[in-house]
């Protein structure tokens, strides 16, 4: 027997937000494995920096993929978990097959993280409005670590 979740955001509200957060973990899944394709494939002259950075870009990624999906559940929801489901919901597109040049690379991953930034970010007026302060918070935090990730893969574009 299911026991209905009563936490004080609505049904509605809750398969809603679940939703969005849903496609944020497709979006944060398939950048952490993009991420760690690339830390994988990285070549030339600033391979270790790089090497570097996406490993600690894709650590953080894996370990942002736990407290989002957990959170789905907590509103009730089964979070979604296969490859299939991450394709159909994330805003990214999969890594690209051959493996591109470094800096190639590294506007893939600012672009990817600017992505989920937005994608974080359009979940705030469902959450405001069924006073979700838990998934406010983790939104937060998401939003914050996606731009400053991308401004600094931003900057390494610069000449």
């Amino acid at each position: 027997m299911t026991r209905q979740v009563n936490i004080g955001i609505g049904e509605e509200d809750r398969v809603a937000i679940c939703e969005g957060l849903s496609r944020l973990l497709a979006d944060t899944y398939t950048l952490y494995l993009t991420s760690h394709n690339f830390h994988w494939n990285v070549t030339g002259p600033m391979f270790n920096s790089l090497h570097a950075m996406f490993m600690t870009q894709y650590t953080e990624l894996w370990n942002a993929i736990d407290p989002i999906a957990e959170r789905i559940r907590s509103l009730g929801q089964p979070a979604p978990g296969s490859y299939a489901q991450f394709a159909k919901l994330s805003s990214l597109p999969d890594a690209p097959e051959v493996p591109p040049k470094a800096l190639d690379m590294v506007d893939i991953l600012a672009k990817g993280h600017e992505a989920a930034a937005r994608t974080a970010r359009t979940l705030f007026p469902l959450v405001e409005k069924a006073s979700d302060e838990p998934t406010a918070d983790l939104l937060t935090q998401r939003i914050g670590v996606h731009e400053q990730a991308a401004w600094m893969l931003r900057a390494l574009l610069e000449e």
